[in-house]
């Protein structure tokens, strides 16, 4: 396959790099590093050149799509060459000469990423040059069994006795909420419309639109639970053994966004750093937002009333299980909300509640304004080295000349009341704890609280949210005397009253 491949790119005028004729690599894995993006409907002006022979334009094409594209000489003399690969490194189609180089209602033969490869007869021994204009477009997706199609997209197929279904796939996002409609053009077809997750499960099923008197189907506000790929089975009722064919008319799209964000199932995505907007009435009072997060991130979320209306904003942020987390109702004196700071307790996703003061039961209603912002772990300026503690954490370690003192970090929130043990195990260690703020500068210290050479700091409240350090050391006697060292147990408790 690999010297097919040479040969044909030779004959092109496109030199396989020495790395792929070598190692018998994929082409399109060794051009992707020289490659920019270009999506359907670009436009790229260039310039084939001694210095740049050939320009790399990559792409993701599904199978059955239709896709044209066109490489137009400006300028010079160049003698263009134009290619598309696909990953496994084949030509799929290509073209050479002067003036125009087009590929027209190409269809895909498979889903995965494809390369425009734009260069001159020869290539880089190649000796004219000159500027080109280069476009893509995809000019619809086929009707063949087995098609990828993207949402919005519509076909025309056949049912016919040999060809009794038609299989097609689509990717959707969670909360994505779509129509399916299969409607009979020719013939006595009568249509029956099947959707199947990746592994076969039937999730929707119509073999007629209710109330219609037609034998059309369709599948209406089909609400996706889960990021991922879908299967639609285009049929007849009967199938194999049904009796009627004829010409169809397949549409794939969103149904209208009035239910995204009126339930946790259907929230709306929000990225870190955006703003929306929205508006909450008697019909919605609440609408839900969702984000992804890691542990120990920092998060802030602000909600505004914007233009007319007396509404009085009210937040939440909660778990993937719908627990509520923070919550805020009016911050710095107004009806605006505001939860500043939150740190994330786990990687996972987050749902933001933005609603109304008394929810369902408020009288309040306008326009908002809601941002997002994430400002990454709070743990990211520790010091090396320092180990991680969480509230109830019991950990072990030991104290002598090599390692006189160990560094913990945990992060705590304003008012947490917190306790601090440290038991010496073994040997002579005379215990010595020290609590220390974000900026490392010392809050307490205690060598013998607890008695019998152990240390405690008790009931403490932390005055502020963010990090804060405990030192485990040992006393140095400041009149001299032999170290201490040893074994110890140290524990950091959050207190409830």
């Amino acid at each position: 396959m690999l010297l097919l491949l040479t040969m044909l790119l030779c004959l092109s005028g496109f030199v396989l790099p020495a790395q792929a004729q070598v190692e018998g690599g994929s082409v399109i894995e060794t051009v992707a590093g020289e490659a920019e993006g270009i999506i359907y409907g670009a436009r790229r002006d260039a310039e084939i050149n001694d210095e740049t022979p050939r320009l790399v334009y990559a792409f993701a094409g599904l199978r059955g799509e239709r896709i044209s594209a066109s490489m137009r000489i400006t300028s010079g003399d160049l003698v263009g060459a134009l290619l598309l690969i696909n990953a496994d490194g084949q030509i799929v189609a290509s073209a050479q000469g002067a003036g125009m180089l087009e590929f027209d209602s190409l269809r895909l033969p498979g889903s995965g990423l494809y390369a425009l490869v734009v260069t001159r007869f020869g290539g880089s021994t190649g000796t004219t040059r000159g500027g080109f204009s280069l476009s893509l477009d995809r000019q619809g997706a086929s009707a063949d069994d087995g098609s990828a199609l993207r949402i919005g997209d519509q076909v025309i197929g056949e049912i016919s006795n040999s060809a009794p279904r038609l299989f097609y796939t689509f990717r959707a996002g969670r909360g994505d909420v779509l129509t399916i409609q299969m409607r009979r053009l020719s013939g006595n077809l009568d249509a029956r419309l099947q959707v199947t997750d990746s592994a076969g499960n039937v999730i929707a099923d119509n073999d007629e639109i209710l109330g219609s008197g037609s034998l059309d189907a369709a599948i209406e506000s089909l609400v996706i639970t889960q990021d991922a790929s879908y299967v639609i089975v285009a049929s007849r009722f009967g199938g194999e053994s049904g009796d009627s064919v004829g010409d169809f008319l397949l549409t794939l799209d969103t149904t209208a966004n009035s239910a995204l964000g009126t339930s946790a199932l259907l929230a709306a995505p929000l990225q870190p750093g955006a703003t929306v907007t929205g508006a909450l009435d008697s019909d919605r009072y609440a609408q839900f937002y969702r984000f992804e997060g890691r542990r120990d991130d920092v998060v802030s979320v602000r909600m505004a009333r914007s233009g007319e209306g007396n509404l009085d904003t009210l937040l939440a942020i909660t778990d993937s299980a719908l627990t509520e987390l923070a919550v805020n109702d009016d911050t710095e004196g107004s009806q605006n909300s505001a939860i500043e700071n939150f740190v994330l307790p786990g990687d996972g996703v987050y749902y933001i509640i933005a609603t109304r003061y008394e929810r369902a039961a408020g009288q309040t209603e306008g326009g908002y304004s809601l941002t997002l912002e994430n400002n990454g772990s709070i743990f990211a300026g520790v010091p090396l080295g320092a180990l991680r503690l969480t509230y109830g954490s019991t950990v072990g370690g030991y104290i002598d000349d090599a390692a006189p003192e160990t560094l913990y970090a945990f992060q705590g929130q304003a008012g947490d009341l917190i306790t601090i043990a440290m038991s010496r195990a073994d040997g002579t260690l005379d215990s010595f704890v020290t609590l220390l703020d974000s900026r490392l500068n010392v809050l307490l210290t205690d060598d013998d609280g607890a008695g019998q050479q152990n240390a405690r700091i008790d009931r403490y409240v932390l005055p502020a949210t963010g990090v804060y350090y405990i030192r485990a050391a040992r006393f140095e006697n400041p009149n001299g005397g032999p170290a201490t060292f040893g074994s110890y147990l140290l524990v950091l408790a959050q207190l409830f009253d």
